[in-house]
């Protein structure tokens, strides 16, 4: 689930006029797709996340959108960059459908040649999520995902080119 300040964000559109876009259009939105969080949800969020960016103050308590509800905003938005961030969206969570069905049978498989090839395939998809805007530097990347039936670490490290530092 994402919020609405960063499906905002993502859209290029205030957060007001995300809201606005569900208020006005219940009927796209039915029980599911858009959830409110309530004070104790957000509380925790804050305490966990560190969402500094959600006032205290604020009148209204955020939502939170699932991907349909996603995709429901997005026949609504129309501009050239809700285009693009529907379709990158989209694309994610194809991805992450693909990253849940490889480590679920990660876990069912006994062999150790199937498994490492499994190991190998969930960080390609793992890094293709996560690194495509990211630049290439001396660092190291390390993720780490805990699912119910095994903890999968991958990490990503890249160096720069020399050409890259003339």
């Amino acid at each position: 689930m994402i919020l609405d300040s960063k499906v905002a964000e993502l859209y290029g559109v205030e957060t007001r006029e995300v809201n606005q876009a569900v208020k006005n259009n219940p009927e796209k939105f039915p029980d599911g797709y858009v959830l409110t969080l309530d004070s104790d949800e957000l509380a925790d969020l804050r305490s966990k996340f560190l969402i500094a960016n959600l006032s205290p103050k604020s009148r209204v308590l955020p939502k939170a959108f699932t991907e349909k509800g996603l995709y429901m905003l997005a026949t609504i938005l129309k501009s050239p960059r809700a285009t693009q961030t529907t379709l990158a969206v989209v694309e994610t969570f194809a991805k992450i459908r693909e990253l849940s069905r490889t480590v679920a049978e990660l876990a069912e498989t006994p062999e150790e040649f199937k498994q490492r090839s499994l190991m190998q395939r969930s960080g390609e998809i793992l890094a293709d999520i996560m690194d495509d805007d990211l630049s290439i530097s001396d660092t190291e990347t390390s993720i780490e995902l805990n699912f119910a039936v095994l903890k999968f670490k991958h990490t990503v490290k890249r160096k720069k080119d020399i050409k890259d530092n003339i």
